[in-house]
Protein backbone atom coordinates (compact mmCIF):
# COMPACT_ATOMS: atom_id res chain seq x y z
CA UNK A 1 0.00 0.00 0.00
CA UNK A 2 1.12 3.38 -1.13
CA UNK A 3 2.24 5.63 1.93
CA UNK A 4 -0.45 8.60 1.73
CA UNK A 5 1.51 11.13 4.26
CA UNK A 6 2.15 14.53 3.42
CA UNK A 7 5.85 15.48 3.46
CA UNK A 8 7.10 17.77 6.49
CA UNK A 9 7.64 20.88 4.58
CA UNK A 10 4.13 20.51 2.72
CA UNK A 11 2.30 20.11 6.08
CA UNK A 12 3.99 23.53 7.50
CA UNK A 13 2.70 25.17 4.31
CA UNK A 14 -0.89 24.58 4.89
CA UNK A 15 -3.80 24.35 6.82
CA UNK A 16 -6.45 21.93 7.41
CA UNK A 17 -9.56 23.89 6.59
CA UNK A 18 -8.34 27.13 6.05
CA UNK A 19 -11.03 30.14 5.56
CA UNK A 20 -10.59 33.78 4.15
CA UNK A 21 -10.42 36.19 6.76
CA UNK A 22 -9.04 39.35 5.24
CA UNK A 23 -7.56 40.29 1.78
CA UNK A 24 -4.96 43.17 1.18
CA UNK A 25 -3.19 45.08 -1.97
CA UNK A 26 0.19 44.97 -0.25
CA UNK A 27 1.93 42.01 1.85
CA UNK A 28 2.88 44.98 4.69
CA UNK A 29 -0.80 45.24 5.62
CA UNK A 30 -1.80 41.50 5.57
CA UNK A 31 1.77 41.15 8.03
CA UNK A 32 0.48 44.05 10.08
CA UNK A 33 -2.87 42.00 10.34
CA UNK A 34 -0.93 38.99 11.70
CA UNK A 35 1.42 40.81 14.26
CA UNK A 36 -2.10 42.28 15.41
CA UNK A 37 -3.10 39.01 15.76
CA UNK A 38 -0.11 37.67 17.50
CA UNK A 39 0.30 40.60 19.92
CA UNK A 40 -3.46 39.67 21.32
CA UNK A 41 -2.17 35.98 22.08
CA UNK A 42 -4.26 34.53 19.03
CA UNK A 43 -2.66 31.31 18.16
CA UNK A 44 -1.00 32.44 14.67
CA UNK A 45 0.71 29.06 13.97
CA UNK A 46 -3.36 28.19 12.21
CA UNK A 47 -2.66 31.25 9.53
CA UNK A 48 -1.19 31.34 6.21
CA UNK A 49 -0.61 34.59 4.38
CA UNK A 50 -1.00 33.72 0.62
CA UNK A 51 -0.02 35.85 -2.62
CA UNK A 52 -2.29 35.64 -5.17
CA UNK A 53 -3.18 36.92 -8.98
CA UNK A 54 0.68 36.72 -9.75
CA UNK A 55 2.97 38.55 -12.67
CA UNK A 56 6.07 38.48 -13.85
CA UNK A 57 7.93 42.29 -13.68
CA UNK A 58 11.17 42.84 -15.69
CA UNK A 59 12.79 45.86 -14.85
CA UNK A 60 15.26 47.28 -17.47
CA UNK A 61 18.51 48.18 -15.75
CA UNK A 62 21.01 49.86 -18.75
CA UNK A 63 21.50 48.47 -22.80
CA UNK A 64 24.17 46.43 -23.69
CA UNK A 65 26.83 47.12 -26.08
CA UNK A 66 30.21 45.06 -26.74
CA UNK A 67 32.15 47.29 -24.56
CA UNK A 68 29.79 47.10 -21.67
CA UNK A 69 29.22 42.92 -22.01
CA UNK A 70 33.27 42.48 -22.25
CA UNK A 71 33.65 44.58 -19.37
CA UNK A 72 31.27 42.72 -17.35
CA UNK A 73 32.57 39.15 -18.74
CA UNK A 74 36.10 40.64 -17.70
CA UNK A 75 34.80 41.45 -13.55
CA UNK A 76 33.58 38.10 -13.31
CA UNK A 77 36.24 36.45 -15.25
CA UNK A 78 38.80 38.43 -13.03
CA UNK A 79 36.78 37.08 -9.63
CA UNK A 80 36.53 33.40 -10.71
CA UNK A 81 40.33 33.52 -11.81
CA UNK A 82 41.04 34.61 -8.78
CA UNK A 83 39.27 32.12 -6.62
CA UNK A 84 40.76 29.46 -8.49
CA UNK A 85 44.34 31.09 -7.95
CA UNK A 86 43.57 31.17 -4.52
CA UNK A 87 42.34 27.47 -4.26
CA UNK A 88 45.73 26.55 -5.97
CA UNK A 89 48.01 28.87 -3.78
CA UNK A 90 46.88 26.09 -0.76
CA UNK A 91 47.89 23.25 -2.72
CA UNK A 92 51.46 25.19 -4.34
CA UNK A 93 54.86 26.73 -3.83
CA UNK A 94 54.45 29.33 -1.49
CA UNK A 95 56.99 31.13 -2.97
CA UNK A 96 55.04 32.74 -5.92
CA UNK A 97 51.97 32.58 -4.55
CA UNK A 98 51.30 36.82 -6.08
CA UNK A 99 52.25 35.71 -9.52
CA UNK A 100 49.75 32.97 -9.27
CA UNK A 101 47.41 34.93 -8.18
CA UNK A 102 48.04 37.38 -11.05
CA UNK A 103 48.22 34.96 -13.85
CA UNK A 104 44.72 32.79 -12.76
CA UNK A 105 43.49 36.69 -12.58
CA UNK A 106 44.40 37.90 -16.32
CA UNK A 107 43.70 34.45 -17.12
CA UNK A 108 40.10 34.25 -15.64
CA UNK A 109 39.71 37.93 -17.15
CA UNK A 110 40.33 36.70 -21.04
CA UNK A 111 38.37 33.45 -20.64
CA UNK A 112 35.35 35.69 -18.76
CA UNK A 113 35.83 38.45 -21.89
CA UNK A 114 35.89 35.91 -24.43
CA UNK A 115 33.10 33.72 -23.73
CA UNK A 116 30.54 37.04 -22.68
CA UNK A 117 31.45 38.12 -25.96
CA UNK A 118 31.01 34.96 -27.76
CA UNK A 119 27.41 34.93 -26.40
CA UNK A 120 26.30 38.24 -26.91
CA UNK A 121 27.34 38.20 -30.70
CA UNK A 122 25.52 34.98 -30.97
CA UNK A 123 21.88 36.72 -30.13
CA UNK A 124 22.88 39.08 -33.16
CA UNK A 125 20.84 42.16 -31.36
CA UNK A 126 17.86 40.41 -30.00
CA UNK A 127 18.39 41.14 -26.60
CA UNK A 128 20.82 44.45 -26.48
CA UNK A 129 19.85 45.23 -22.95
CA UNK A 130 20.24 43.86 -19.30
CA UNK A 131 17.22 43.54 -16.94
CA UNK A 132 16.47 42.01 -13.73
CA UNK A 133 13.27 39.92 -13.20
CA UNK A 134 10.77 38.93 -10.34
CA UNK A 135 7.12 37.56 -10.01
CA UNK A 136 5.57 39.07 -7.41
CA UNK A 137 1.55 39.26 -6.22
CA UNK A 138 -0.87 42.04 -6.46
CA UNK A 139 -3.29 40.90 -3.63
CA UNK A 140 -2.11 38.69 -0.59
CA UNK A 141 -5.10 37.34 1.36
CA UNK A 142 -4.65 36.27 4.93
CA UNK A 143 -6.30 32.54 5.76
CA UNK A 144 -6.84 30.92 9.42
CA UNK A 145 -8.06 27.30 10.25
CA UNK A 146 -12.24 27.08 10.17
CA UNK A 147 -12.52 26.90 14.09
CA UNK A 148 -11.18 29.74 14.60
CA UNK A 149 -12.13 32.27 11.99
CA UNK A 150 -15.00 33.91 14.16
CA UNK A 151 -12.34 34.62 17.02
CA UNK A 152 -9.46 36.45 14.62
CA UNK A 153 -12.35 38.20 12.66
CA UNK A 154 -13.52 39.28 15.96
CA UNK A 155 -9.78 40.50 17.12
CA UNK A 156 -8.90 41.62 13.62
CA UNK A 157 -11.90 43.91 14.21
CA UNK A 158 -10.40 46.67 16.54
CA UNK A 159 -7.53 46.86 14.29
CA UNK A 160 -7.99 50.44 13.06
CA UNK A 161 -7.55 50.86 9.23
CA UNK A 162 -7.34 47.00 8.87
CA UNK A 163 -10.99 46.09 8.63
CA UNK A 164 -11.12 42.94 6.74
CA UNK A 165 -12.33 42.79 3.03
CA UNK A 166 -16.34 41.30 3.79
CA UNK A 167 -15.79 39.89 0.15
CA UNK A 168 -13.17 37.71 0.69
Amino acid sequence: MANLQQPRSQKLLSLEFPQSLAVYDDYAAAQKSVDFLSDNQFPVQNCMIVGTDLKQIERITGRLTNGRVAGLGAMSGLWLGLFVGLILSFFGDNDNVFAMLASTALMGAAFGTIWSLLGYLATRGQRDFSSVTAVVATRYEVLVEHKLLGQAQELLAKLPGATPNPFA
